[in-house]
């Protein structure tokens, strides 16, 4: 036999290994994708009753939470998350009403001062994007929003009160 006639079968061995490496690294990218969107817009059907307004404005420890205080909703993340707390359609409904009369919303992101300064007002936008990304999928049109860039802030000095952040309806 000649080298010729194997060359057949190598083209086929190679075409099932690249096939197979293309399926992998799609699989996997596929995977993190849903993965993203999924934690990007809640369920209604997993969302607890919102805060009342008369709730304390402060996260209660270092878990995700929703507070509604004079009108803005506050959203509080968790350290290095940006998921948000069950509650959160409910907790924009006035919000969301507002803009679909006409009013802008603001959306204000917020981090504290630990750690690197860079990495926090990255995960501060991705905040803001996810509550924008919770907006847009309750039907809120784009133009109704104004991200503000992240500030940094620790409010009355406690971290977790800084991970948040809020949307308010401009006046």
């Amino acid at each position: 036999m000649s080298s010729q006639d194997d060359e057949p079968e190598y083209r086929v061995v190679a075409l099932v290994l690249i096939s197979l490496v293309v399926l992998v690294v799609g699989s996997v990218l596929g995977i993190g994708i849903h993965k993203s969107r999924g934690a990007a817009v809640p369920s209604t059907a997993t969302a607890a009753v919102a805060a009342p307004a008369a709730a304390a404005a402060a996260p209660v420890g270092d878990d995700a939470s929703v507070v509604v205080e004079n009108g803005v909703v506050k959203f509080y993340f968790a350290s290095g998350k940006s998921d948000l707390a069950p509650g959160a359609l409910d907790a924009l409904g006035e919000a969301i009403a507002a803009a679909k009369a006409g009013k802008k919303l603001v959306l204000s992101g917020f981090h504290d001062a630990t750690g690197d300064p860079a990495f926090n007002a990255e995960l501060a936008k991705q905040r803001a994007l996810v509550v924008r990304d919770a907006l847009l999928g309750a039907g809120v049109a784009e133009s109704s929003l104004e991200l503000k860039k992240p500030e940094q802030t620790t409010g009355t000095g406690a971290n977790a009160e800084a991970r948040r952040v809020e949307v308010a309806i401009a006046p």
